[in-house]
């Protein structure tokens, strides 16, 4: 018997788990400013973080999927878009879209239930957060299609965990993407578990990155919790499948430092080991690491940057809480061109409904 193919999948990583180089990094990490300016927005999205779980636990928002630990694969991504790309997250890529200019208190909108949040600054073509686990694969790829009959030297980005890797859509993406060479890059962050399920529980597979394999793709992983690994891959996947090179699949390998969502209690199902042992190797202390010894990042810079980001979020807050309320009947708007009399009938019985707070 013969061998007719053989594959590979390569990992990249620049930082050990206490954020020390193991090797040269690449030119962008020894410009500070840029450095500042990923540090800035990973601490920004942790400190988010935190706030939209407090105002969940007093009845503010709705139910919040968290984003902590997921920082370096998020800011690493995003910093290498441009404007004119098109990002398809799913519903915890809070630090992507804060980049890409969604205001704060535009996501806290959509966690409390007014879908008007949707309406958000940034690029315009951006989709919206999917809740539907790995369908917004598929709208990247139909988003890198469109790209491609155009002409336009762009691509889409869709990012997606380790559970959307075991759904039908997210193999179907790929293969769209790889029969037609699409500019499509799919970011998987396995953070080891969907929901409680653990990784090893969804796939015989020793990689997320080798499934691409079988679509046509190149796929390899890189540690999610380096943003220099995940910046300098992305970027170089992003500049392939905008010159024609084909899509990409990248596997960041990181952990969920938080519970699924404020609804859900990791503590059923994970070892308390195991998440102290993750939160000794996650993307803040490594990227905070790598300033002190860079460029000098000091403890008063730390605590100054924290004020300031603090202020930022709590600006962004009370602009969310003070924003005027949607009108109950709204929901029924914009579903139809001409309403069917049974739910013109619902509208009105509505109506006589006080609108929704914010808890």
């Amino acid at each position: 018997m013969s061998v007719v193919a053989r594959f590979e999948i390569r990992y990249t990583q620049f930082l050990d788990p206490h954020g020390k180089a193991q090797k040269e990094l690449p030119e962008f990490a020894a410009n500070a400013d840029q450095m500042a300016r990923m540090y800035r927005f990973m601490r920004l999205t942790r400190v988010f973080d935190q706030r939209c779980i407090n105002l969940q636990r007093t009845g503010q928002v709705g139910t919040i999927a968290s984003s902590r630990g997921h920082e370096a694969a998020q800011i690493g991504v995003a910093a290498v878009m441009q404007p004119e790309d098109v990002m398809a997250p799913s519903y915890r890529e809070h630090g992507a879209a804060i980049w890409r200019g969604v205001r704060m208190s535009q996501l806290l909108a959509v966690w409390g239930g007014d879908e008007r949040g949707h309406n958000w600054d940034g690029p315009r073509h951006d989709f919206p957060y999917c809740v539907p686990i790995a369908t917004q694969c598929l709208h990247a790829a139909g988003a890198a299609l469109a790209l491609k009959m155009r002409g336009q030297a762009s691509c889409a980005v869709a990012f997606c965990g380790d559970g959307a890797t075991s759904e039908g859509a997210f193999y179907e993406a790929l293969n769209a993407a790889g029969a037609m060479q699409l500019p499509v890059v799919f970011l998987v962050t396995n953070n080891r578990y969907a929901i409680s399920m653990p990784v090893e529980g969804q796939t015989a597979a020793g990689t997320l990155a080798q499934k691409a394999i079988a679509a046509g793709i190149p796929g390899e992983q890189v540690d999610g919790n380096d943003v220099v690994a995940v910046r300098h891959r992305c970027e170089q996947a992003l500049r392939k499948a905008r010159s024609g090179g084909g899509p990409s699949l990248l596997e960041a390998l990181s952990y969920r430092l938080s519970d699924h969502t404020t609804a859900d209690d990791a503590t059923r199902y994970r070892p308390d080991a195991e998440v102290e042992a993750a939160r000794l190797r996650e993307p803040l202390r490594r990227a905070r690491r790598l300033m002190e010894e860079r460029f000098g990042w000091t403890e008063e810079q730390e605590q100054a940057l924290t004020e300031e980001l603090e202020a930022e979020v709590e600006a962004e807050v009370e602009a969310y809480l003070s924003a005027p309320k949607p009108q109950i009947e709204e929901i029924f708007e914009h579903q139809f061109g001409n309403m069917p009399p049974m739910l013109a009938a619902q509208r009105e019985i509505a109506r006589k409904y006080p609108a929704p707070g914010h808890g």
